[in-house]
């Protein structure tokens, strides 16, 4: 399944493409090696942006929400991925545990949800749904939009107070799909019998996306070292900013600066490739999802510029946690578009493989604004069913194959990078 799409791959990117694919089985043997070295997470979506001259990620989620938008093909993937990723924790599962989020009402994340359990019931596991949310006190049935049901039941700890159960369930293991923005509760705690994937670090409550970026700066140059390329080309350059105020401006003539310099260093790469095109930054909460606490600069005097409302819009994240330290971010243009409306890619892994993606398209929004916001849709891709083969006699920029396979290349150096991350982050290194 490939939508009808228009992309810009011109210039650099075609160099680009053209040294992936004849590093193809150097760069497959280099993730084998990486994936001896190093733990993947559970899963993982990484968003995309393909500017044409450069292919970013933006964002890499380590709860993703969205499996009810991939295609159907790609099913029996993730399926063997899951197998793949339970058996290391647990080799003779039974029981899995799946925790959503608490505000499980909306159509599409409950489809999510239930997307999930089919994958994981299919792996041969019973499957059951435990809430966080103190409301769900008895076995509590929900209406799917298509006409199925989810039951919600509330968590318990066990007698010796080690594992979390259900009633009359006992779970080996437990995937969270509630990225904790809230904090930790309690009941999560001091699980000492189970597995928790992804673990509690992960959760935004601790998680930092400057943290993640480092540790992708480092994957990007070793790959980029491999493949005899350029590091920025696959990079987007940030830097952090704390202690930041948006509701009486503490902090701003820091956020100041640091949009003047990623902006500076933007410019510098544009000239050195012959790029027209006007650079900007992506200011972010360092923690958090959902598209929240997010904004397009294109000069630094727009910070100091923002009205009450986007002061307002960039001081709280998801579950009305304030935003105090941010990220500037290169913003990386996305010139992808499906029926007019831009667009950028999402790709969808479980363990170490890719197993599908999706197009997130937005008619409300621009080639240099953050989609994951009202109005987006979803178009799912199968990537072809190929997205490991790419076409090697087909010219730059022409094959959807290898447009795919480039896509699948980049989201597992993100996921690689996620996995560093969770390393030097983990509170209790020697059991990670």
């Amino acid at each position: 399944m490939v939508p009808h799409l228009v992309t810009a791959l011109n210039g650099p990117l075609h160099d680009l493409e053209k040294k992936i694919l004849e590093a193809t089985p150097a760069i497959e043997r280099w993730f084998r090696l990486e994936w001896q070295e190093h733990t993947p997470p559970f899963y993982c979506s990484v968003d995309l942006r393909n500017a044409g001259f450069k292919l970013a990620p933006v964002d890499t989620n380590l709860f993703p929400g969205g499996f009810n938008n991939l295609a159907t093909e790609m099913l029996p993937l993730s399926v063997q991925a899951a197998m793949a990723a339970i058996e290391k924790y647990c080799p003779d599962a039974k029981n899995l545990l799946l925790i959503p989020e608490t505000n499980t009402r909306h159509p599409f994340y409950l489809q999510n949800i239930a997307r999930l359990m089919q994958i994981f019931r299919q792996t041969g596991l019973n499957v059951r749904l435990g809430s966080l949310s103190a409301d769900i006190t008895e076995p509590t049935p929900i209406d799917l939009p298509d006409g199925g049901q989810l039951i919600l039941e509330p968590l318990e700890r066990s007698e010796n107070g080690r594992r979390l159960v259900l009633k009359n369930f006992d779970p080996c293991t437990i995937v969270l799909n509630n990225d904790l923005s809230a904090g930790i509760p309690a009941i999560l705690e001091e699980l000492n019998e189970q597995t928790l994937l992804p673990p509690l670090h992960a959760g935004w409550s601790m998680r930092r996306k400057s943290n993640h970026f480092s540790s992708y700066d480092e994957v990007v140059k070793k790959f980029a070292k491999l493949v005899d390329i350029d590091p920025w080309m696959l990079n987007p350059f940030f830097t952090k900013v704390n202690g930041i105020n948006f509701d009486d401006g503490t902090g701003e003539d820091a956020l100041v600066a640091a949009v003047d310099t990623i902006l500076a260093k933007i410019r510098k790469k544009y000239k050195e490739y012959g790029i027209k095109e006007k650079p900007f930054v992506i200011v972010k909460a360092d923690a958090g999802t959902y598209g929240m606490g997010i904004m397009t600069v294109h000069h630094s005097d727009e910070v100091r510029e923002l009205n009450r409302k986007q002061r307002n819009k960039m001081s709280v994240n998801k579950d009305g946690i304030a935003v105090t330290d941010v990220i500037v971010q290169e913003g990386v243009y996305t010139f992808e578009q499906i029926k007019d409306s831009v667009a950028e890619p999402v790709v969808y892994m479980i363990d170490r493989y890719v197993v599908g993606g999706f197009y997130r398209v937005n008619e409300e929004r621009g080639i240099d604004e953050n989609l994951n916001a009202p109005g987006m849709q979803f178009v799912p891709l199968a990537f072809a069913q190929q997205h490991a083969v790419p076409d090697m006699k087909a010219k730059p920029g022409t094959a959807a194959p290898n447009r795919f396979y480039m896509y699948g290349v980049v989201a597992r150096l993100a996921l690689l990078a996620a996995s560093l991350e969770l390393e030097k982050t983990d509170p209790d290194p020697e059991i990670y």
